[in-house]
């Protein structure tokens, strides 16, 4: 049987980043499956969520923009990462999530998902847990990668943790997925 997606996103998703925690509004301690924001409700978390959630959204959408274009067209959707985050991401047929749940890496239409886990403490929360199956190969402190489920663990969502060295890194292991 297969696991409940829970988070924010598009159904049909290509890239799925995983978080250890969801916004602290009632809304998401609510949340039972996979919802599409509408646009404006990035700017409501914001407000209502504090710096971290910004920063949240704001990492997300760089990383989608630094994203090899060969494999991934994100970039060529706005003309810049924040009109991006404003207009497409985790919107209906934007082919992204935040999740909220545990990866689910043996379906079959996941062979060709992108899976990101922010935070090394959640990924050996979720191998400790016994809810994350996968043979990491762990590059350094910060990232890991398991190629054959083409599962990364990189730090999480922050510009002090994940700055734009590391997303370009990132993007170096993302490639390495999809040659």
């Amino acid at each position: 049987m297969s696991a409940q997606h829970i988070g924010l996103g598009d159904s049909d998703f290509k890239v799925a980043v995983y978080v250890e925690k969801m916004p602290p509004m009632p809304y998401f301690q609510q949340l039972t499956t996979l919802e599409p924001i509408s646009v404006g409700q990035i700017d409501s978390i914001n407000q209502h969520c504090g710096n971290g959630w910004r920063k949240v959204f704001n990492v997300y959408a760089k990383v989608l923009f630094a994203l090899p274009s060969e494999y991934y067209s994100f970039a060529k959707q706005a003309s810049t990462w924040q009109q991006y985050r404003d207009t497409f991401l985790l919107q209906n047929n934007s082919k992204t999530a935040l999740l909220f749940s545990s990866p689910e890496l043996n379906n079959v239409q996941n062979k060709k998902t992108l899976h990101i886990i922010a935070g090394r403490t959640h990924a050996k929360n979720l191998l400790q847990q016994g809810v994350l199956n996968t043979q990491f190969t762990w590059l350094d402190d910060e990232f890991a990668i398991d190629k054959a489920q083409r599962v990364i663990v990189c730090p999480y969502f922050d510009y002090r943790q994940l700055s734009n060295i590391k997303i370009a890194r990132l993007s170096g292991l993302v490639a390495q997925l999809s040659m």
